[in-house]
C-alpha cells in the first residue's frame, strides 16, 4: 500500500468515527423528546396555566401514561381541566390529577388514550456533566436547551463531585416548569425543572413597583431521586 493511499484510508476512518456521536446524540434526544409532553391548566374564564410534563409510565393496553410535572401548575387554584399534547400526535387530551406531593413540588397525572415511551430515571450524576432541558416555555413550541450541571444536592459532603442534580445552567422561562433534565451521554432523566431564581429590580420611575427578572443559568432541577421517592409513595414505584 502506498503511504498516500494509507493516509487517504486513516482520514476516511477518523471522518466516519466522527459521525458516529452526532448521529449517538440525535438518536438519545430522539428518545427524550418522545416522552415530553405539554401541559395547559385551565381555570374559569379565560385564564390558563402553561407548563410541562415527562412520561414516567406507559401502559400499551388501554393506551394511558402518567406524568410528572409541578405542582404549582395546579396551586394555588385547582384549574378546572388539564390539557395535554404530545408532540407527534394530532388534538389534545385531557388528564386527571393522580396524586400531589406534600414534600416537593411535583404532581402524577393520568392521560387516558396515548401510551408515549416512558423515560428512565438516573439518580446519580456529575458536577459539569452535560444536559438537555426539554419543555414548552410560554406554552409554546417544544424547545430543547443545552447546559452542564452546575450544582448538586442532598446531604453530605458539600465538596462532592457526584450525587443527585440541584441546579443546572441551562436557562429556561415560564412554561418550562415541569420539564425534563436528562444526561447528552445516556438519555436518562437526572431531574424534573421546577423553576428559575429571580433577582428583584427596582424600576427607576417607579421604586415602590418591583420587576422579577429571571437570573441567567440558575435553572433549579427536583432530582430524580426525589422524584422516585414521591413514585414510590404513589405505588408508581417501578
Amino acid at each position: 500500500m502506498t503511504r498516500g493511499l494509507a493516509a487517504a484510508l486513516s482520514v476516511i476512518a477518523v471522518a466516519g468515527c466522527a459521525s458516529v456521536e452526532p448521529r449517538s446524540d440525535r438518536d438519545g434526544l430522539s428518545r427524550v423528546l418522545a416522552s415530553i409532553v405539554q401541559l395547559r391548566a385551565e381555570l374559569e374564564g379565560v385564564d390558563r396555566r402553561a407548563g410541562s410534563g415527562v412520561g414516567i409510565k406507559s401502559d400499551p393496553q388501554p393506551a394511558r401514561c402518567w406524568v410528572i410535572t409541578t405542582r404549582h401548575l395546579l396551586e394555588p387554584t385547582r384549574p378546572l381541566r388539564l390539557v395535554v399534547r404530545v408532540p407527534g400526535h394530532d388534538g389534545s387530551l385531557t388528564a386527571e390529577v393522580v396524586k400531589v406531593s406534600a414534600e416537593l413540588d411535583l404532581a402524577i397525572l393520568l392521560v387516558q388514550g396515548i401510551a408515549p415511551p416512558a423515560v428512565t430515571l438516573k439518580d446519580v450524576t456529575a458536577l459539569g456533566q452535560d444536559v438537555w432541558v426539554a419543555g414548552f416555555p410560554w406554552g409554546r413550541r417544544l424547545t430543547v436547551v443545552r447546559g452542564v450541571v452546575s450544582q448538586l444536592t442532598g446531604d453530605g459532603d458539600e465538596a462532592r463531585l457526584e450525587g443527585p442534580v440541584g441546579m443546572v445552567d441551562a436557562s429556561v422561562s415560564y412554561g418550562v416548569s415541569g420539564g425534563g433534565v436528562f444526561e447528552v451521554s445516556t438519555a436518562l432523566l437526572i431531574g424534573i425543572v421546577e423553576g428559575y431564581r429571580t433577582a428583584r429590580v427596582a424600576l427607576p420611575h417607579a421604586p415602590e413597583s418591583v420587576l422579577h427578572v429571571p437570573v441567567p443559568g440558575e435553572t433549579t432541577v427536583i432530582s430524580s431521586a426525589g422524584v422516585r421517592r414521591f413514585l414510590s409513595s404513589a405505588g408508581l414505584g417501578r
